[in-house]
This record gives structure tokens, sequence and C-alpha cells, in this order.
């Protein structure tokens, strides 16, 4: 089940690809209906999931690569299954977005389609060698989304786009391999590497180990200083890629962290874990304050990506920095809940900034005013999102930044200081953005806006919707995520 969930997409894909081209209508429904199918396996999945069970479920092993310990091992547990929902919601959605689009409608399916099964494949993977190639399967098609359907840079984005993220993923092989020749018998196993903690004795090698993880996942994270390729590939890709780069490629950076980086290297990470909290408290203030400075409307939630992807490599830090197991599972608690937070908020904002510009022409904020008086529900949608973004109670955000920082607390004060200072300045940019371009007399010259169409609801509500239930039943989540994180809490301590 698990397995044919994976690849699903890619065979929806394939099939994409043999239709004939002169029924572009009826490529965009099959990539639906198969975007549809899958969703609809992950919640049979999350149905039978036992959520008091620690360890993976629906696992499946089988013989890979045998002569390096390189197997196909896949298996879900708390981190993995709430991305793995999240990625199969978001492509449907993305799916219903693209329905009216008619320009190389079987190639843009197909490479949609591919990354779901990256992604779904890496979320599950328990090989890190399987890791690495779902990893890339997931970031190919980007490139292409990017340099063939983006905007005027489009080729300068991708290509700087390609060339971070495969930095960063080979930084990341060079780390799996120092993890493989550590382990004896060699293996690519995970949950092997994890068991038998080949490093504990090596301070130097685990901290370069460290090293190339902290740069392969910081770079898809991303981190300060590594990203800068992130508002560039953000603002030049289309609406759809915008939505998939920051709903799900950003969350497997977050992913490796918790997944990889902090269970085979729990001894580096503590000792190096004042190193990764100045970096997640640069990256939340930096991505506020520099989102606070943009006029652009997609280029601003590019930079709030930062801050709030920030929290999770902070709750990363909390886990290593601390010696009190409730501490550590609150951070990673946090942390994971801040990933499919943050998939909720920002895809939905990008949706709504990509029907603004496709009405208007512009993302400019100058460009706007008063759009309550003329498309109430538009404007209700965004201020419900936005509100969500800056950690409003009864909202996701605030659930998830408000277990980050309660960890901070039992850490350091003055980190959760400063961490508070970049949520208040993301609650002045988000109101910002909100006067100038809900409230208020709109400008002489502003582009006639139209309401939304049925289907751009159909694409937008549910995530409005779930970030609500979320934010008022986090026990939905919580739950789901809380005997996996605190068995992770555990290692190291």
């Amino acid at each position: 089940m698990l397995t044919l969930t994976i690849f699903l997409p890619l065979i929806t894909g394939l099939l994409v690809l043999v239709l004939p081209r002169r029924s572009p209508g009826l490529i965009r429904w099959v990539a639906l209906a198969g975007s549809l199918l899958t969703l609809l396996a992950t919640l049979v999945l999350w149905g039978g999931y036992d959520p008091a069970v620690s360890g993976l479920q629906w696992r499946r092993t089988l013989p890979w690569i045998p002569s390096i310990g390189a197997s196909y091992d896949i298996g879900l547990d708390g981190l993995s299954l709430p991305l793995f929902i999240l990625t199969a919601l978001l492509t449907t959605l993305v799916m219903v977005y693209v329905l009216p689009e008619r320009e190389r409608v079987q190639a843009h399916a197909f490479m949609f389609l591919l990354m779901a099964t990256g992604l779904l494949g890496a979320f599950a993977a328990q090989d890190l060698l399987l890791f690495y190639v779902f990893f890339e399967i997931s970031l190919v098609p980007m490139y292409f989304i990017i340099g063939i359907w983006g905007s005027e840079r489009r080729s300068y984005a991708a290509i700087k786009f390609f060339l971070y993220t495969r930095a960063g993923s080979l930084a990341m092989l060079l780390s799996f391999l120092g993890l493989y020749l550590a382990v004896e018998p060699h293996t690519f196993s995970l949950p092997a590497i994890v068991a038998a903690q080949p490093l504990a004795n090596a301070p130097v090698a685990a901290g370069l180990i460290l090293l190339g993880l902290v740069l392969g996942f910081g770079v898809k994270l991303p981190i300060v200083p590594l990203h800068n390729w992130l508002p560039d590939a953000h603002v030049e890709a289309p609406t759809e890629g915008s939505v998939i780069l920051a709903g799900l490629l950003l969350k497997l950076g977050g992913y490796g962290l918790l997944r990889i980086m902090l269970p085979t290297l729990p001894e580096a990470a503590r000792q190096y874990g004042w190193i990764l909290l100045a970096l997640a408290l640069v990256s939340l203030v930096y991505g506020a304050l520099a989102a606070l400075g943009q006029d652009d409307l997609k280029r601003l939630v590019a930079f709030t990506s930062i801050n709030h992807m920030g929290y999770v490599m902070l709750g990363s830090a909390v886990w290593a920095l601390s010696d009190n197991p409730a501490v550590r599972q609150l951070a990673l608690n946090g942390a994971l809940f801040q990933m499919v937070s943050h998939g909720l908020l920002t895809g939905g904002m990008f949706f709504l900034v990509g029907m603004l510009q496709h009405r208007a022409g512009t993302r400019s904020m100058e460009r706007f005013g008063g759009l309550l008086g003329r498309v109430p529900l538009y404007s209700g949608l965004l201020g419900l999102l936005a509100f969500g973004s800056l950690g409003l109670p009864g909202m996701s955000g605030f659930i998830a930044e408000f277990q980050v920082l309660g960890a901070t607390l039992g850490v350091s004060v003055w980190a959760a200081a400063i961490a508070l200072l970049g949520l208040i300045v993301t609650t002045g940019l988000y109101i910002r953005m909100l006067i100038l371009v809900v409230m208020g007399a709109p400008p002489e010259n502003m582009p006639p806006v139209a309401p939304l169409t049925t289907r751009e609801l159909v694409t937008v509500v549910p995530l409005a919707v779930l970030t609500l239930l979320i934010g008022i039943l986090p026990g939905l989540v919580i739950q789901m995520i809380n005997s996996t994180t605190q068995a992770l809490a555990r290692i190291g301590g």
C-alpha cells in the first residue's frame, strides 16, 4: 500500500505522457484524478496508523544493492506521516489550480507528478541512499518548472536554484558516505545507524559529517547565509511552482534535520548546538526584516519562509542543547507542527498572490488598496492566512511557534527573546501588508480585480479551513506525532 501510494503519481505522469496532445483538458483531469487518488491513499494510510506506536509502520524492506548494504526500505511514523499527507494535499490543489492552463500540458503535469513521487519517497525512505535518490528526483523537476514556465528571469533563477541545491545535496551525500563507512557492517539503513551510534566516540569525524548535513539540509530549509537562491526562485517560478517549493520542498531540509541529523549525530549536535541556535536566530530575524522591506507581495512571502523555517532550526538546536526530555519533545513537536502549518499557510498565500497577479498583472502593494470593499471574500482569505502566519491564537502558526518558543525558554531566555523579536517584526509586516492592500482607499490607477472563481475557492479554502482546524484542535496533529517525538527526545539524552 505504501509503495503504491509513493509511485501512483509517477504512474499517472507516465499515463499523461501517452495521452494525445490535442486533448489538454483530458490530460489535466487525468493528472488531477491521479493526485486525488494519491491523497485518498494517504488518508487510508493515516486511518490504519496507530499513534500509540513509536516505531515505523507500513514498513517494507527489499534488497536493492546488497553489495553495498543499500535496500528499498520504506515506512511511516509520526515524523513522516503529516508531511506525507501534506504532499498529497498540495499536489492535488495545484492540479485544481492549473486546470485552465493549456501550455505544454503534458510536460507540466508530468513534472509535478514526478516531483510528488520524489517527495513521498523521501519522506518514507529509511535507507540513506534511497533517501538521496528520492531527494534528487524531487529537485530536478522544479528546475524545469522554473526554467520553462517561470517569469522573465527564469533561466537565471533556475540555474541559481539548481546550483545551490546541487551543492547542498552533494555535501549531504558525502555525510551519508561518512555514516556508511563508520558503521560495521557497512549499511545505509537509517534505523541501523541510529541504533549503532558509530560516531559517538569520534568527535572530529562527527563534526565534519554534521557540517555536511547542516550544509545540505540548510540550503533546502533555507538558513542564512544559504538562503540566497530562495527569493529569486519564488519570484520567477509560476504560482503553482512557488506553492510546491515553499509548501513541500523546503520541508525536505527540516525533515532531514529531525529524521537524519539529530538521531545519527546527537553528541556532535550537542557540541555545536550553540552554532545551530545562532543560525536559527539569525534566520528568524533576518527573514522578518527582509520581508518588511518588500513591496512585491511574492517576494515578501518568500522572505517570511526564511523566518518561519527558522523555527524548525531553532527546535533542532533546542533539542541538541537540552537535557530535559520534556523540553526536547516540545521542541520537536513545535518544529514538526511548524512544517505542517507553514505548508498550509504559505501555500495558501502563494495561491492568493498568484490569483491577484493573474487579475491585475502586478504584485506591487503600492498598486492596491481597499480590496475589502471590492473583493471581500478574497480579502477575508488573505487576512485569515496572514493572521495565521503571524501567529494569532486559534491558528496553526500560533501552536507551532508557542511550542518552539516555550522549549527555547528551557534553554536560554535570551534566545527566546531574540526569537520573540522576529515574531514582533513578522506581525508588523503582515499588518502593514493588510493595511496597504486590503484597507484604505484604492489608488487612482489600481487595476480591476475580479472576485474569486469556484475553482480558485476550491484551491484556497481547504488550506484556510485546515489551518483553523489544527489551530483550534492541535491534538489532531500532536496525537499523530507524539509517540515518535517522545522516542526521539530520548536519543542521546
